[in-house]
């Protein structure tokens, strides 16, 4: 089996770890949380959303998460929008990346959004347009691409069809979301075998749950399949607040660890991760759901 030589990890906890979290971080919290992930060797953090901080008050503060990050030309820092309201506030901010994501659920998408599929196509044109005349880099992301707890199956050709919507527009990187981590092998290798012909140039990365422990099976699927762009999040953290049920992302250390030992290189100090995640577990006064983190 040829694996991919390189995986380029984007670590998603201070944003989608953190965002189900009762315990508000204070901004200092999370700017100590992202600047220790960075001196690990992380190279792509995402650490914020630009949502309504009334439906999801850890992310209230993003504007002074972003104003507190170290300058850095070697790291790819990013934060998340669902709206145009959302994008001009991340405009207003020295980010260089900013995903837009989508839904391939018409349930899911009003109730992340507030907007149907259609609407919210037509939102993301707008936003892109403006994320580019900006100089901003694109990531789109397709939320339930696998399937969702609301429907019971998503097809391909759904997912084909926002993922043409957002290659047309330009964005610098699509990226498939298991939102309600529904994925199996068979539907992540379908959906794969789908959009990568579409996609060119164009990276495609997987934003990978472990709502039914098949993250990492899902992710070595996918490496078999070439993808070398994942996002996991430090000790396990996430979730999704419109989605019941929904556990957190594939878990930052045990990604590492796996890819490891089948001698692909990340450039990620995983001890270093673990202790990151090891502070939080104190902080926030329980076990985190990944399992590395707790041995090395």
């Amino acid at each position: 089996m040829v694996y991919p030589r390189h995986v380029f990890i984007t670590e998603v906890g201070p944003r989608d770890g953190l965002q189900m979290e009762k315990q508000v971080l204070s901004t200092n919290q999370k700017a100590r949380l992202i600047n220790g992930l960075v001196k690990a060797g992380v190279s792509a953090v995402q650490v914020a959303s630009f949502v309504h901080p009334g439906k999801v008050p850890q992310m209230a503060d993003a504007e002074a998460v972003i104003d507190a990050l170290s300058p850095t030309d070697t790291v790819e820092f990013s934060a998340l929008t669902l709206n145009r309201k959302g994008m001009e506030r991340a405009c207003r901010t020295p980010i260089q990346w900013i995903e837009v994501s989508l839904s391939a659920s018409e349930e899911q998408s009003l109730s992340n959004s507030g907007m149907s599929v259609d609407e919210a196509l037509t939102e993301t044109a707008v936003m892109i347009d403006l994320a580019q005349r900006e100089g901003r880099k694109v990531r789109g992301s397709i939320q339930c691409s696998f399937g969702c707890v609301h429907e019971c199956e998503i097809e391909v050709f759904q997912v084909q069809r926002l993922a043409e919507k957002l290659l047309n527009k330009g964005v610098d990187r699509l990226v498939l979301a298991d939102t309600t981590g529904m994925a199996t092998p068979p539907s992540v290798r379908q959906n794969l075998a789908a959009i990568l012909p579409m996609a060119g140039d164009v990276p495609v990365g997987l934003h990978l749950h472990d709502t039914r422990g098949m993250g990492l099976v899902n992710l070595m699927t996918a490496l078999e399949m070439g993808i070398a762009h994942f996002d996991t999040s430090l000790g396990g953290l996430g979730g999704c607040p419109f989605v019941v049920g929904a556990a957190g992302n594939i878990a930052t250390e045990d990604t590492i660890h796996l890819l490891n030992s089948l001698n692909i290189t990340t450039g990620i100090d995983n001890a270093r991760v673990a202790s990151e995640s090891r502070k939080l577990s104190r902080l926030m006064r329980r076990e985190l759901p990944g399992k590395m983190y707790r041995l090395i």
